[in-house]
């Protein structure tokens, strides 16, 4: 899958059968985002802004976001930097949900 396909499609609910992705897709998606990074079970990335102001804008911007995608990010606020961790709580590790909002969170700049 490529940027523009995560881009295309909607984060969809998971289920008890939703199984958490191999560490040989994560890479293949990771290398179609730039910036994100695997940490653990999650994936990572820092944005820094020009002031408080800005960053909060993102933030905003990245709340609307995942609430129209069901899909929400764990956000930290640091001044003019902005750290969002995806991963999919439900299997403990990645789905491809994080790949779509990581992609639609990045267009947001």
């Amino acid at each position: 899958m490529n940027r523009a396909t995560f881009l295309n499609r909607k984060c969809s609910p998971c289920s008890s059968q939703t199984l958490a992705l191999s560490n040989s897709v994560v890479t293949q998606y990771l290398s179609e985002l730039a910036g994100w990074a695997k940490k653990d079970l999650t994936i990572e990335k820092e944005y820094v802004f020009k002031n408080f102001k800005n960053a909060i804008s993102f933030v905003n911007q990245v709340a609307q976001l995942a609430e129209q995608e069901d899909h929400h990010p764990d956000i930290g606020i640091y001044y003019n930097k902005v750290i969002l961790t995806l991963w999919t709580h439900t299997v403990k590790g990645l789905t491809e949900n994080d790949f779509i909002l990581a992609a639609k969170i990045d267009a947001i700049q």
